[in-house]
């Protein structure tokens, strides 16, 4: 490592000590992954599709913290919210205005825990199983019959 010159003096006292990870920090609500028991979509916290998952992981980690995305309206967080209170889980509303994040909420510790799928899983993926899987409509048979190769 090189010796720090005036510059780095200069640097590190306008913006602060640099932090390793800084990307992932702006992704992860100011957290790093290795912090996260759980992560929810801006999608998943506003059509509540991950609560029951949320639930679950507060009930194992009452000791984590959730991180909530400033971004996302307040009327979207109330069952969100209410869980943290239910659990007695603390949680904090992170607004970076420089970066957007697709991450809604997070529900980490100080320290590193290493899980290694912190997301949920999406529904729609089962169904379009389901759909392929599905006998064809008429519609599909008759556009099949008359298909031209």
């Amino acid at each position: 490592m090189a010796p720090k010159d005036v510059d780095d003096y200069l640097t590190e006292g306008m913006y602060g000590a640099r932090r390793p990870k800084e990307a992932e920090r702006k992704q992860y609500l100011g957290t790093l992954r290795e912090r996260i028991v759980l992560a929810l979509t801006k999608g998943q916290v506003m059509s509540d599709k991950g609560l029951k998952k949320l639930e679950e992981a507060m009930m194992e980690n009452k000791d984590a913290e959730l991180l909530i995305n400033g971004h996302v309206s307040h009327r979207f967080l109330k069952e969100e919210k209410a869980l943290a209170d239910k659990y007695n889980i603390s949680y904090t509303t992170v607004t970076n205005e420089e970066e957007d994040t697709d991450i809604g909420a997070v529900l980490a510790y100080d320290y590193a825990v290493e899980k290694e799928n912190i997301f949920i899983e999406e529904e729609v993926a089962e169904k379009r199983k389901d759909n392929d899987t599905a006998k064809p409509s008429f519609m599909k048979k008759i556009r099949r019959l008359f298909k031209v190769d």
